[in-house]
């Protein structure tokens, strides 16, 4: 239980003024149609996450040693500072049509903006971490959810209310946490 509560701490908090929360507002002022939207935001992040938890789990049997540990820990070191980097997104890369439905041009656009995004890469650096394939992803995703579900059905409001350079020094910390602990374990 403990992996699933730390990856959906860190995930919720990381994913906050993440460009896939902007692009879930987006969504959500174009389309009106918040359960499709958050059922897109689902599907694509269940299988992003838990095909990245995958990986991370998969590298780290491979690459198991000393390097391998240490390049974790220093992951975990570069996200804390990656994560304190505002996110921006166009409106012209979040304006695909809805020629497929809101459901499936979520699913996909939710898919492709997590590609090499901070929390896709967090739950790589997860899975390595904890070799918990389905724990990680369930905790990830979760996060997203409870990240961008409120994104859809309060839109720009959220942005006003969340302080996001508290949030995002909150999940900075997170990852010096994680990062210490993995050099813990190299000593």
């Amino acid at each position: 239980m403990d992996i699933v509560l730390a990856s959906t701490l860190l995930v919720a908090l990381a994913e906050i003024g993440d460009k896939t929360m902007l692009l879930a507002i987006i969504l959500a002022a174009r389309f009106r149609a918040p359960w499709p939207i958050i059922a897109g935001i689902f599907a694509a992040t269940i299988v992003n996450h838990a095909l990245a938890a995958w990986a991370g789990a998969a590298i780290s049997g491979l690459l198991d040693g000393w390097w391998f540990r240490l390049a974790v820990a220093i992951g975990f070191l570069a996200m804390a500072v990656w994560i304190l980097i505002p996110d921006s997104i166009d409106e012209d890369e979040a304006a695909t049509p809805a020629r497929y439905g809101v459901f499936l041009t979520t699913t996909i656009a939710f898919f492709m903006a997590e590609m090499g995004d901070k929390t896709q890469i967090a739950t790589v650096a997860l899975g390595a971490r904890y070799h918990a394939v389905a724990l990680v992803a369930i905790g990830t995703t979760i996060g997203m959810m409870i990240a961008n579900v409120p994104a859809v059905f309060l839109g720009n409001r959220i942005m006003r209310l969340i302080p996001m350079r508290v949030m995002r020094i909150a999940a900075a910390i997170i990852f010096l946490i994680l990062a210490a602990l993995a050099i813990r374990e190299l000593l």
